[in-house]
């Protein structure tokens, strides 16, 4: 069964593929070397054999004869072969028994099936041969044998075997062992993705520290999953952190409905009980609308409405919003923004965020105190700095501050839902700035703006 997986997995298949068309290549590459040899040699022989032959022909008559025995001695290959005949086909030299059928003897090259001297009928050779009529009537015919044509035949395709047959092997071999590994990492990653389907949500993909596809797949499904798991982990206590806090205005406007239908006599005690119940009612209203909003952002539905922001211009606005709230409380409200900044976003996100800032600043800090709001440039990235003197973020809240609901022991009797830092980390992931909570006595929280290609940060005016 496994034999049958390997063979027909894709990386087996591609391998297969590339060996088939490497043979392809080699079997044309080594026809193409034959032709052109065999061309070659044909064309060198011919050159020989007609050299041959006007060497002989200028020579006198009574010299000829000797001429071709003196070359028919030489050749210790028997590949040479001769003929000289008279007007009427007789044989008066050579080795040749008889004129070839069908021979030429105008000078040009040609094939011909020759008769040797003493050899058998039947067994007659396939030479390359010239002739030419001399001048008292006789033929003269040379030929060379062209046999080393089939012999460097034989050695190609045997270089050809040699060479192919274990190339072909290789390329399979590493097909096989391709598809081999591909499957157990197949196998692991599978084997993994069910422990995480079955709630294993610290499970993570195998990842190898090299530069190859898979890994970087690996490393981006990892962060997905570090993400979900995130998300599960925050939303798991969700559910009973909205019970909790809508149980308990809800369960005030139900007592005081019901103390009211049964204490009250006059219609200023009704009205009394009527408004505390709208006030449970607004507040359990308050943490609904807090969270659909919240989901809004976090779904991204407004980010189509991006563009140029003038910073400068939300901080002035929302300082002239919060003043007269600091003053009520006698807070100093200061602003420092001598810079003109543009970030690209939403607008009204951005200003609801700075606002619930300057919001939770005033909130917490108490009677007589300061709240800074300050718009500067860092190294390469606009800031908006939100500073006060209250009691400020420990080490350990910082993390969770930012949870929905989250209120820490000492703000648990101030007012609130404990979702405005949760809307604020929202709208700031939404627009890809990075939002930063230093710790420490008084707080002090940035939004660091980075500066984008189309210089939408950069100081303008």
């Amino acid at each position: 069964m496994r034999q049958l997986q390997l063979i027909r997995s894709n990386t087996f298949r591609w391998a297969s593929a590339v060996a088939a068309v490497f043979a392809i290549f080699m079997i044309a590459m080594f026809g193409f070397i034959y032709w052109k040899i065999d061309g070659y040699l044909i064309t060198r022989s011919d050159r020989m054999i007609a050299q041959q032959l006007n060497f002989i022909a200028v020579l006198p008559q009574d010299r000829r004869v000797d001429a071709i025995s003196d070359h028919l001695s030489q050749d210790s290959r028997g590949v040479q072969y001769a003929g000289l005949f008279d007007s009427a086909g007789n044989r008066l030299a050579g080795n040749l028994a008889r004129m070839p059928q069908d021979f030429r003897v105008d000078g040009a090259s040609q094939a011909a099936r020759v008769a040797p001297v003493g050899q058998l009928q039947g067994g007659d050779p396939l030479i390359r041969a010239v002739g030419r009529r001399l001048e008292n009537g006789d033929v003269l015919v040379m030929g060379r044998n062209v046999d080393e044509t089939g012999e460097i035949s034989r050695v190609v395709g045997q270089a050809l075997m040699l060479g192919l047959l274990p190339a072909l092997c290789v390329c399979l071999l590493a097909g096989a062992w391709l598809s081999v590994r591909s499957q157990r990492r197949v196998e692991e990653v599978n084997q993994r993705v069910q422990r995480i389907i079955a709630g294993d949500l610290r499970e993570r993909l195998p990842h190898r520290n090299v530069n190859d596809p898979f890994s970087r797949l690996a490393v981006i499904v990892n962060g997905m999953l570090d993400e979900m798991e995130t998300m599960i982990n925050a939303l798991a206590g969700v559910g009973n952190d909205i019970a909790h806090d809508l149980r308990t205005p809800l369960t005030r406007a139900r007592l005081s409905l019901e103390r009211g239908r049964t204490h009250a006599i006059t219609v200023e005690q009704l009205q009394a009980v009527a408004d505390k119940a709208i006030g449970g009612i607004d507040q359990s209203l308050a943490i609904v609308t807090a969270l659909l909003r919240l989901t809004e952002i976090e779904n991204s539905r407004r980010s189509a409405g991006f563009g140029n922001v003038a910073l400068h211009e939300i901080l002035r606005e929302v300082c002239d919003v919060y003043e007269p709230i600091a003053e009520d409380k006698s807070i100093e409200l200061g602003a420092d923004i001598g810079r003109k900044l543009h970030v690209w976003g939403d607008r009204d996100l951005l200003f609801e965020a700075v606002a619930n800032l300057v919001d939770n600043a005033i909130k917490f800090t108490p009677v007589g105190g300061k709240v800074g709001l300050d718009l500067l440039r860092g190294d390469r990235e606009t800031i908006v700095r939100v500073t006060d003197t209250g009691p400020g973020i420990s080490e350990q809240d910082r993390e969770v501050v930012l949870r929905r609901f989250y209120r820490s022991d000492k703000m648990r009797n101030t007012p609130g839902v404990g979702l405005g830092l949760s809307l604020v980390a929202a709208i700031i992931k939404l627009h890809g700035f990075r939002l930063v909570v230093h710790p420490g006595p008084g707080g002090r929280i940035e939004i660091a703006c980075p500066d984008k290609a189309n210089g939408a940060n950069l100081p303008q005016g």
